[in-house]
């Protein structure tokens, strides 16, 4: 469980950068779980759910 909360972590950390238009409570967000995050960010960055996890998947 640690190894996957540490991936998750790492995840945050490069969306953020990725994506300067994050809100400090999107961040907030962040903390929540993975599916929510993602409805969030279709609805905050205009994306598909594909586009985005190909996005996440394309930071590693």
């Amino acid at each position: 469980m640690e190894e996957a909360n540490s991936s998750w972590q790492k995840t945050k950390g490069k969306l953020k950068q990725k994506f300067a238009a994050l809100t400090k409570n999107d961040n907030l967000l962040l903390e929540g779980k993975k599916e929510e995050v993602i409805e969030r960010l279709q609805i905050r960055l205009g994306k598909t759910k594909e586009e985005l996890l190909k996005i996440i998947a394309g930071l590693y």
